[in-house]
């Protein structure tokens, strides 16, 4: 698929130190501040699906050219949409953000500038965020007629209760720094160093095997969302099956003879 709007590359990259592809998706429409039309986000699900396709990807970079991270939904779109095509675009954003944890490879937004609404909820999608000192987050329906209901799935549940309150309700900006210390995003970087800070902390994320990580990852958002006790219980089950073969029995075959470990990343 040729994207009209983002620019999926697929390569090797220098700072990273592991085996594996990483995937770039960027956003590439500086001139409407990278915002999330119905086209765009049918693009960015198919790109990020593809590479979650790819068993030789170990991660996928999310990042944006221009001014602006993202703006959020295209108003001038929602404008013109009748109800049943309002809920085709939210429905559409919903999927091309739970692709991001639904694919087995981790995702790490590189957000450099401002992210609002939507936007932000991109960016808060991701399994991890590197943010630029120049960066921002914002729902700023807040202030107006339209509160930001689906953002703030997918930004309440890192923040909390009373800040996503806060961040809902005022529609006030928070910079990378605020984002921080709310645990919105994993590191912040200046703006020479966000690449390499970004690809720094994703060499580390998707070191050893492809396969063990996929499943850890989709078991981790899982078990966050259940009881205790039920929690323990997946857990249990999905440990003890994947420790008994593959990559998941090489690691401590391997340590006991101290060797370094062969992955296959397929099992």
């Amino acid at each position: 698929m040729e994207y009209r709007n983002l620019i999926f590359e697929r390569g090797s990259h220098p700072h990273s130190r592991n085996e594996g592809q990483i995937v770039t998706i960027t956003f590439n429409r500086p001139e409407r501040r990278n915002c999330l039309s119905l086209e765009v986000l049918a693009e960015l699900e198919h790109a990020l699906r593809s590479a979650g396709a790819d068993s030789e990807v170990a991660g996928v970079v999310v990042a944006a050219n221009g001014p602006v991270f993202s703006s959020g939904h295209d108003l001038a779109e929602m404008a013109r949409m009748t109800h049943a095509e309002l809920q085709e675009l939210f429905s559409q954003c919903t999927a091309a953000m739970l692709a991001m944890s639904e694919i087995p490879q981790v995702v790490v937004a590189k957000v450099h500038a401002l992210a609002t609404a939507a936007g932000a909820q991109l960016a808060a999608s991701a399994d991890l965020i590197v943010a630029s000192t120049a960066a921002g987050f914002a729902t700023p329906g807040g202030k107006g007629g339209l509160f930001c209901h689906t953002p703030m799935v997918a930004l309440a549940r890192p923040i909390g209760r009373k800040r996503a309150m806060e961040l809902a309700l005022t529609g006030d900006t928070i910079d990378a720094a605020t984002a921080l210390d709310w645990g919105l995003v994993n590191r912040v970087a200046s703006p020479e160093q966000l690449d390499e800070v970004t690809m720094e902390l994703l060499s580390r994320a998707t070191r050893g095997s492809r396969y063990a990580k996929g499943i850890g990852k989709q078991t981790l958002y899982a078990q966050m969302d259940l009881p205790v006790s039920e929690a323990y219980k997946l857990a249990v089950d999905v440990m003890a099956a994947k420790a008994a073969d593959g990559d998941g029995a090489e690691w401590p075959k391997a340590f006991t003879e101290k060797r370094h470990p062969n992955w296959t990343h397929t099992k």
